[in-house]
């Protein structure tokens, strides 16, 4: 029934004995009362007064008090019964006599106070007990209607203390539940009073009073949970009405509220009698502060309510009492002249350390209870925002803590309250607005600062307030705050300004959780406006689900940014203004009145001079608007000048009259629609409306001497209602109200709130009943994106001018903690600005990019913890965060080329995390890094060495000349160590090591930054920037080589990079060393993962070949090392032509550099050794390779003939290839190939060319030979006609004439045995001609080709070597040609009339024949001349048999190792 339950009914008297309570119990119980009884009469006693009573006579009697103590000691040991079936009053009422009773003194009372208090505590009665609900109603009425004898102050505090400790118990008792609502009031109402009355007392019994005052209330709001608003007790009829001097009061309280009766208290002998509460300047408060127990209720059901067991209605009566405090307080407190600041505090205070408890204890439970809700909306909150204007930081503190618990529990029914308390007190006293002190805006900031701890409150101001069209951006004001706040202004770091960075902290961190927990919800779509719908007054479908109420709220966000913008414009002129909204579809193109008003009514920002003058215009336009605008006011059940003030608040009331009548005429028009009580007409609402204008100007002006009277006014405004008066207490109400409190227009833009006036507290109350719902977002990052747009610039210049100031440690790590929260929300809302941002900002801390020595900077850094948490925060963010940093790489890479150039970095930087070798090297031969590769670092006082990622390849070390530096001190040492082990932390390897996990778009900015880097230090002409580009360099091939899955993102901006460092320098240096082998590198390590990529790596390589020519002798060895690495390692992986050329390119350039030949050599006979690499793409290639390293004179002679052996077996592969032609089934394609074949043969034969006249014997006698081999084991190979033509034009022949020109040259002394090279060069010739004769049988050139061989047989048996004729040739050459005519006569190529070239190479033959052998015609042709006419004349006998094969090219002496290849 809308109180506490409850299992007892105290009209029910039990009769039965509980067994489970022993006698022994009922006799203690006996025994303890007795002690009471005792106690007060032994005190009683020590007056003689109460000893004896003579009545008449000598009969003495004794007084009634004593009586009734003796009785009750008679009857507590005869009670058989189990004491809950005893009546509590019969063993309560002597006690309660003594302490009701006048003739008492305060000893006496006292104890009787305490015996009473002891019995509570003792539960002696419960709720079993029989009567007790009419016990503790006993109690409390004797208890506050106690009188007593003061003797002395002493005394009669302790009596009032024992008062307070006797309600206090009532209330805690366990029988506290059968009180009613009256009787709760009562000790309510007590209670107060003795706190009122001990502001004249000791200090104990101020603070006793004080404390059992909140003890009281929070006892009664404990059980507000356990209320349900189902029961009837909680409908109390207690609605709150607006009075007519524009307060808010109660309507009437209930019935019984606080017992105005005092405490009456006298002192015996010739003191004065005075009422102990009851004092001048009580008796003056009690008529303005009536609590819950002064009101009289009219009404029996309240009444009857009122004496119910206590719940709701007292609560709504303490509730309401509480509020009234408040109210006092202000009043009384401004009439007080002495002391004013502590009763300005003191009260208060009190009153709102109680409302506070109660709100505590009552938590979201007062949701339930409409009236209690009321209270807290009205009357409570509109006092908070009075007293949050108090110059008492007490009072200003106490205030926002009960806004955070009332925000914490019913923020969903005070959304428009929350709005003005910030607007209006937080952030006006924290902008330091109309003289607020130092101690004032710490208050109003720390408090800020508790509600930004609260993970849900920023980002519910954002999706309530700043997304609402009608509403002020709240998150916005209040994030400007704290950023503003945190900034010092001309001094130094205070605590404000540490206040103000916890709050922006706290919202980051807040934010950086939310998305932790939960990624964005809802995916973030840029929001458009393309056409005009009426927006003004439009809601939600559904507050409570996110994938509703986020479009919603962001469009309206979107829209307000519009109306602001174009806010702006209008107040500049009206026309653009319009001309803008319709331009942005926020007004339609064809205006009308209704949405140029509710633009008017509903946009903060406008120039209310602007807004007057248009609607005051005469324009029908405007009038039409005008009408419109008055309409959107809610006027019903609102008195006149309230009315009139919150509409002059919108706007500023033009100065002519006749827009001063059309602006009232729409205005009372639309009131007397609302309010038709008073009114018969509307022209009755414009005259008095015109009639209180006139009456504020009159009375507010101060130029108007002579003032209007109230009779005045109400004569002024007779007959004005339709021929009749209004009531004069309308009129008189009115008069008085405008008197006091002036109708104040405003010259300000109409943005954010004012003064909370009593009009404009009314307005809202009525806006908050039309307000769209409170939206309480869950711990998902709904808005988060939005609001990091917001407030992400702001926040960190402010953490960055904090961090700059701060001194103090822990100041420094809430920065730190700050920085990582932000990078944390930005990487994850992908916002690559702010990140650039956060980097620049901490670059500058880290102390790195100033100007120093290495040496200076690590004692300065070391003791620096600032810039070493800088540092240490900067490189968290780059490898937690990489992914969305840009620009900011540029300034990363500075402070890390710092850190390398001091020697500093980590081991391994620059190296990639695939690189084994550089990794078995550093830790197999301990050595230290350079600072390019930083392995090991080097002490401080020893030079360093370079080499870097590839420096194992440089040959061209830079040696210090300088005298080594001094020992370091123990104190540089020490420095250097901490520097160390900071930097260590840093994990900067991971950066680059661990780049193959940034995104595309960061990585490419990393490259870039690092290439900037670059070119800028090369531009440098200095040791140091020669340093720096080595440095990043390596840096750019190891972000490379750890991207290898990715390379087609880099290749091409780094390998430009690469050829511009080549290309650019024309002498050996650290960096064209690095560039080339790093260049070599990426092809070594990308080989094998990127097939798509090899033919661009190897084209990389023709930088290489266009090396200045000192370069290109500086490196070659090393750089043809590193070919013969990627050759042996990828050779499966060069498959095109063009790769192929490149690499053997840079092979056969070795061939004669002498220390890079031998590499080169080998690699190429790991191509060709066995045949396995050989292609059709790369033979030519190769052979032509091999055919420079066998003319080379650099090496033995040895390896000119393992060259040539090379040459010669690469043929093996031709005709493998050759027979696999012929299994090809398409002809066309079995002819390209044998072409194909049959070019690459040409092309090897026409290697050995030049080695066959090659000075050294060996080199040339062999190349004869492996010509001869290429010759002979193609036979099974189609090789086309031509080719073998070719093959006699370009390589025999010319071979023939140049040794032919050897022999006549007599100053070639070099050559040796000339003589058994040209007995090779004959058999050679012989033998080929007749192996290959069929394939020469062409009748068009055959001709030609015999001839030639014979001429070459006709020239060298001529031959002269060194003036003589060679025996063995003038031997070999018959028996050559001989051979070779019987081998044509066999196969009938020669006979007289069928030859291949007729008559006339019948003729040309015989005549070379005859020049040489002139027998060798009737040899051959013995029947020549005779008339058989047979062409094949008969074989004699002994005539030898004729054989393509029977030539050996074996010299006779002079190359007698040589195997005979026939």
């Amino acid at each position: 029934m809308g109180r506490v339950e409850m299992q007892f009914d105290s009209n029910i008297v039990g009769q039965h004995d509980d067994p489970s309570i022993s006698p022994l119990k009922t006799t203690s119980v006996a025994c303890k009362i007795n002690t009471e009884v005792g106690t007060v009469l032994a005190v009683m006693r020590r007056n003689v007064r109460w000893g004896s009573h003579f009545l008449s006579g000598d009969n003495k009697l004794e007084h009634p008090l004593i009586h009734s103590f003796k009785n009750l000691r008679k009857q507590i040991f005869t009670w058989q019964t189990q004491w809950h079936n005893v009546n509590p009053v019969l063993y309560l009422q002597p006690f309660l006599d003594v302490i009701q009773s006048d003739e008492t003194g305060a000893p006496i009372t006292g104890v009787a106070l305490s015996s009473v208090y002891k019995i509570l505590t003792l539960d002696v009665f419960d709720l079993d007990t029989v009567n007790v609900g009419n016990a503790m109603h006993f109690i409390v009425d004797a208890v506050t209607s106690c009188r007593f004898e003061v003797t002395d102050p002493a005394s009669e505090e302790v009596v009032l203390m024992k008062i307070l400790q006797v309600l206090l118990a009532c209330m805690k008792s366990k029988a506290s539940v059968l009180l009613t609502n009256q009787h709760v009031c009562i000790i309510v109402d007590t209670c107060f009073r003795v706190v009122h009355q001990a502001g004249t007392k000791s200090e104990l019994l101020q603070r006793i009073a004080r404390h059992t005052m909140h003890e009281v209330v929070k006892c009664i709001f404990f059980c507000l949970p356990e209320i349900s608003s189902m029961d009837p007790g909680a409908a109390v009829d207690h609605n709150m009405t607006v009075q007519e001097n524009g307060k808010l009061g109660n309507a009437h309280n209930y019935t019984h509220g606080l017992s105005a009766d005092s405490i009456s208290v006298h002192y015996d002998g010739e003191a004065d009698s005075v009422t102990a509460p009851s004092s001048a300047a009580a008796s003056s408060s009690d008529k303005n502060s009536s609590g819950p127990g002064k009101a009289k209720s009219a009404d029996s059901d309240n009444a009857h309510l009122m004496k119910q067991p206590y719940g709701l209605p007292c609560m709504i009566e303490v509730l309401q009492f509480l509020c009234s405090l408040l109210d006092i307080a202000e009043h009384v407190g401004s009439d007080l002249k002495s002391n004013t600041l502590a009763f300005d505090e003191d009260v208060p205070l009190f009153a709102l350390g109680l409302i506070n408890s109660a709100i505590e204890l009552g938590g979201s439970s007062f949701r339930r209870h409409p009236q209690l809700l009321r209270l807290i909306q009205d009357d409570l909150f509109f006092n908070l925002m009075r007293f949050g204007l108090s110059r008492s930081p007490l009072i200003l503190s106490m205030v926002c803590s009960i806004v955070l618990n009332l925000w914490s529990h019913l923020r969903t029914e005070i959304r428009l309250q929350i709005e003005a308390f910030f607007s209006s007190i937080i952030l006006r006293i924290a902008e330091s607005r109309y003289g607020a002190s130092y101690q004032q805006q710490e208050v109003a900031m720390e408090a800020l600062v508790d509600f930004c701890r609260q993970k849900a409150f920023m980002v519910e101001m954002y999706a309530n307030f700043d997304s609402e069209i009608t509403c002020g951006n709240v998150f916005e004001d209040l994030v400007n705050l704290l950023s503003k706040s945190a900034f010092p202004v001309n001094s130094p770091l205070s605590g404000l300004n540490t206040v103000a960075l916890d709050g922006l902290i706290a919202v980051i961190q807040a934010m950086a959780e939310r998305v932790e927990d939960a990624p964005p919800f809802i995916e973030i779509t840029p929001v458009s406006l393309e056409e005009y719908t009426p927006f003004w007054m439009t809601k939600c479908d559904d507050y409570n689900d996110p994938r509703k109420w986020i479009p919603f709220t962001r469009q309206r966000k979107r829209i307000k940014k519009k109306l602001m913008i174009g806010a702006d414009h209008f107040n500049r002129g009206s026309k653009k203004g319009f001309e803008f909204l319709q331009a942005s579809h926020l007004l339609p193109k064809d205006l009308d009145p209704q949405s140029v008003a509710c633009f008017f009514r509903y946009t903060a920002g406008l120039d209310k001079n602007l807004i007057g003058d248009y609607l005051g215009s005469h324009d029908e336009c405007a009038v039409a608007v005008l009408h419109e605008f008055a309409h959107t006011f809610d006027f019903h059940d609102m008195s006149l000048d309230t009315a009139l003030r919150i509409f002059l608040e919108t706007f500023r009331l033009p100065g002519e009259s006749q827009k001063i009548q059309r602006v009232l005429e729409a205005f009372a028009e639309s009131f007397y629609e609302q309010s038709r009580q008073i009114f018969v007409n509307k022209d009755a609402a414009l005259l008095l409306s015109y009639s209180t204008i006139m009456l504020n100007t009159d009375r507010h002006n101060s130029q108007v001497k002579k003032k209007m009277t109230e009779e005045d006014f109400i004569r002024n405004n007779r007959r004005i209602n339709g021929g009749e008066d209004l009531p004069r207490e309308y009129l008189s109400e009115l008069y008085h109200s405008i008197c006091s409190n002036e109708i104040r227009t405003t010259r300000e833009l109409g943005a954010g709130f004012q003064d909370t006036t009593p009009s404009s507290w009314i307005d809202l109350i009525l806006k908050s009943k039309k307000a769209p719902p409170y939206i309480m977002v869950d711990s998902r990052p709904y808005l988060d994106h939005d609001m990091l747009a917001i407030m992400v610039g702001p926040t960190i210049a402010a953490i960055s001018v904090i961090f700059d100031h701060a001194d103090d440690e822990a100041v420094c790590q809430t920065c730190v903690e700050g920085f990582l929260a932000v990078a944390k929300v930005s990487a994850m809302y992908r916002l690559p600005n702010v990140l650039d941002d956060l980097v620049i900002s901490l670059c500058k801390f880290t102390t790195l990019l100033t100007p120093s020595y290495a040496e200076e900077f690590m004692v300065l850094f070391s003791e620096d913890a600032k810039a070493m948490m800088a540092t240490t925060t900067l490189f968290t963010i780059a490898n937690a965060f990489g992914d969305h940093i840009r620009t900011g790489w540029k300034n990363i890479l500075d402070c890390v080329l710092r850190l390398h150039e001091f020697g500093l970095l980590p081991s391994r930087v620059a190296t990639d995390s695939g690189d084994e070798s550089a990794l078995s090297i550093n830790t197999d031969d301990g050595k230290t890094s350079s600072k390019s590769s930083s392995s090991q670092l080097p002490s401080t006082g020893l030079p360093r060495r370079p080499s870097g990622l590839m420096g194992r390849f440089s040959q061209f070390l830079s040696f210090d000349t300088e005298e080594p530096n001094s020992e370091p001190t123990d104190e540089e040492v020490a420095a250097r160590k901490r520097t160390l082990e900071t930097i260590e932390q840093c994990h900067i390897n991971s950066i680059f090591r661990e780049s193959k996990f940034l995104q595309a778009d960061s990585l490419l900015q990393l490259a870039g930054a690092i290439m900037a880097a670059g070119r800028s230090s090369r531009e440098k002409a200095s040791a140091e920037s020669s340093e720096a580009a080595i440095f990043f360099l390596e840096l750019l091939i190891t972000i490379t080589l750890n991207n290898r899955d990715r390379i087609s993102l880099l290749w091409s901006n780094v390998y430009e990079h690469i050829a511009h460092i080549v290309q650019s320098t024309p002498v050996p240096c650290n960096l064209v060393e690095k560039a080339v082998f790093g260049l070599i590198s990426f092809c070594q390590r990308l080989l094998p993962y990127k097939e798509n990529l090899v033919d661009e790596l190897l084209r990389s390589l023709q930088l290489v070949l266009k090396l200045d020519a000192r370069v290109a002798d500086a490196y070659c060895e090393q750089i043809t090392q590193e070919i013969g690495h990627l050759v042996k390692a990828n050779a499966t992986h060069i498959r095109s032509q063009m790769g192929w050329r490149i690499v053997l390119s840079l092979l056969a350039m070795t061939a004669r550099h002498p220390e890079a030949s031998e590499a080169g050599f080998d690699t190429l006979s790991f191509v060709m050794g066995d045949g396995a690499h050989l292609l059709p793409s790369n033979f030519v290639l190769c052979v032509d390779a091999a055919r420079q390293f066998a003319e080379s004179r650099v090496g033995q002679a040895e390896r000119s003939v393992h060259a040539l052996n090379l040459m010669a077996g690469s043929v093996d592969s031709l005709v493998q290839w050759g027979h696999e032609t012929k299994g090809a089934t398409m002809v066309e394609d079995a002819t390209k190939i044998s072409q194909d074949i049959g070019e690459m043969w040409l092309r090897l034969v026409q290697g050995f060319r030049k080695a066959c006249t090659d000075s050294r014997e060996e080199v040339r006698n062999h190349a004869l030979l492996s010509l001869q081999k290429c010759l002979v084991v193609v036979r099974d190979v189609c090789i086309p006609h031509d080719l073998w033509l070719q093959c006699f034009d370009l390589v025999i022949f010319p071979v023939l004439d140049e040794l032919f020109g050897i022999t006549q040259d007599y100053s070639r002394k070099t050559y040796h045995n000339v003589e058994g090279t040209l007995i090779i060069t004959m058999k050679l010739l012989s033998k080929i001609f007749l192996l290959s004769i069929d394939e020469l049988m062409d009748p068009t050139t055959f001709g030609k080709l015999w001839l030639g061989v014979l001429g070459q047989m006709e020239k060298f048996m001529k031959v002269k070597i060194r003036g003589k004729r060679s025996e063995k040739l003038q031997e070999m050459l018959p028996e050559l040609l001989k051979n070779t005519l019987l081998v044509m006569k066999t196969g009938g190529v020669l006979t007289r009339g069928n030859a291949a070239g007729g008559e006339v190479l019948w003729d040309l033959t015989w005549s070379h024949v005859n020049n040489i052998v002139p027998s060798l015609l009737s040899e051959i042709f013995p029947d020549t001349n005779s008339d058989t006419g047979s062409d094949q004349p008969p074989k004699h006998d002994g005539e030898p048999e004729a054989s393509k094969d029977a030539i050996s090219l074996t010299p006779t002496r002079a190359v007698e190792p040589v195997a005979s290849e026939g």
